[in-house]
């Protein structure tokens, strides 16, 4: 397979060179951190660093972490370095308590998203004469945005299809010969199972990739979807918190996904410590946002557990790689592509008058997310009259969906009816077999 970059100097440079750039970036990124978030500068402060003390990548370890709880503390504009007419859009990710992470964007910060999403296209394969069928959302949600954007650097026909309504997504991919796909691996999952069920095999689906992310999968999940859509799947990883999809990015080796190191620096550290650990370490994943504007993070502790590796690569490329995401250092569940917290729940369970006495309960059927919350009703609400209990259902699972932005199914189960071992409930049952 010829080997397509979008910025080829940068995704091919020197290891040394890389090096002496984010310095270069660094450096300038800290002081305009320092002069403009008074936030993220009483950090410094409290731990005694200034901007002068940050001569290059090898002093990045002096400065604070930052972590979700300061990005809800800030929350909205706390942590923004620009004046707000600077800024000309946000995206937001559903937060712990109610309380989102926004971030913020100037128009140059868009430019570097979309040429990180654009460097990802290339790396499965795209050029000008692809048609690019985007199914991740659009809204608050940062995939649609990001891969749009990335398709129209590219120079692709972009079909912004959004989620959902499947029967259209199939017409129009086969109307218009989509040859990219860009999606979660669950809803990839399910048009080809669709597809499947309409009658077309692999050799009639004109999709030649398929750019999946937002959501954990499995090797034998990308197998599934390659066979039924006749594709090569690629992974894709970003947060909100510092772009969005384009962070990282799978190449033809399918083995690892490249971080575009010239905008973001990556960390391993060792999530009790801190300490960082060498290359070829397992411990959580950290982020510094090297040119970033409006929303620069500096030190951002993903909570994302994984391993980073300089083994050379079959494409050519040169960047840096992390392994697929191998669990969380927090409770934090992925469903369907959305963040969910367990804090989350029991938020709505006590506005909504019942004690935090829950399961959660997530599956993988069919390839696609299955979410169950059992609740125990308190004994001022027990019933045994199913038509008032399917009727708090119901209501529970409104007030879940407004919440979440993801719909549970609610069962409401008799009080102290959920097993509690040493006194205390299991909250969490994820029977999906995700590494």
């Amino acid at each position: 397979m010829t080997q397509n970059y979008y910025h080829k100097e940068i995704e091919t440079m020197k290891p040394e060179d890389m090096r002496k750039l984010q310095s270069e970036k660094l450096v300038k990124q800290v002081k305009h951190v320092y002069e403009n978030v008074p936030y993220y500068r009483n950090l410094m402060d409290e731990k005694g660093v200034k901007p002068e003390d940050i001569k290059g990548i090898d002093d990045l370890h002096k400065l604070p972490f930052l972590s979700k709880t300061d990005l809800r503390d800030a929350y909205p504009y706390g942590l923004l370095a620009v004046p707000l007419e600077k800024c000309v859009k946000i995206h937001s990710t559903s937060g712990t308590t109610g309380r989102r992470v926004v971030a913020f964007y100037t128009q140059n910060d868009v430019d570097l998203w979309e040429d990180c999403c654009a460097r990802a296209i290339m790396a499965a394969g795209g050029t000008n004469k692809d048609v690019c069928q985007v199914s991740y959302g659009y809204g608050l949600f940062t995939g649609g945005a990001g891969l749009n954007g990335g398709s129209h650097k590219v120079g692709c026909l972009t079909l912004p299809m959004s989620s959902g309504n499947t029967d259209r997504q199939i017409q129009f991919m086969m109307d218009l010969q989509a040859s990219i796909l860009c999606c979660t691996p669950s809803y990839a999952a399910y048009i080809g199972e669709t597809l499947k069920e309409q009658g077309y095999r692999p050799e009639d689906i004109p999709l030649k990739a398929g750019i999946f992310g937002a959501e954990p999968w499995t090797e034998e999940m990308r197998r599934s979807i390659e066979a039924t859509l006749g594709i090569k799947a690629y992974d894709i990883y970003g947060l909100t918190e510092t772009t969005g999809p384009g962070v990282a990015f799978e190449c033809s080796e399918q083995n690892g996904m490249h971080i575009n190191e010239d905008h973001f620096y990556a960390e391993i550290i060792d999530p009790d410590t801190g300490e960082v650990l060498p290359e070829g370490s397992k411990g959580e994943l950290v982020f510094t946002s090297l040119d970033k504007e409006a929303f620069p993070l500096l030190r951002y502790r993903t909570r994302d557990i994984c391993v980073l590796s300089r083994k050379k690569c079959s494409c050519g490329r040169t960047l840096i790689k992390m392994a697929k995401p191998m669990g969380r250092t927090d409770d934090m569940l992925i469903i369907r592509g959305v963040n969910v917290f367990p804090s989350q729940i029991e938020t709505v369970l006590l506005k909504e008058g019942y004690e935090p006495n829950y399961q959660i309960i997530v599956d993988r059927v069919n390839n696609t997310d299955t979410f169950e919350v059992k609740v125990e009703m308190t004994a001022e609400k027990f019933t045994d009259k199913v038509s008032d209990i399917l009727k708090m259902e119901k209501s529970l699972a409104g007030s879940m969906k407004t919440m979440l932005g993801i719909n549970p199914t609610i069962h409401l189960v008799a009080p102290k009816s959920i097993t509690r071992s040493e006194g205390k409930a299991v909250r969490i049952i994820d029977k999906r077999k995700l590494v």
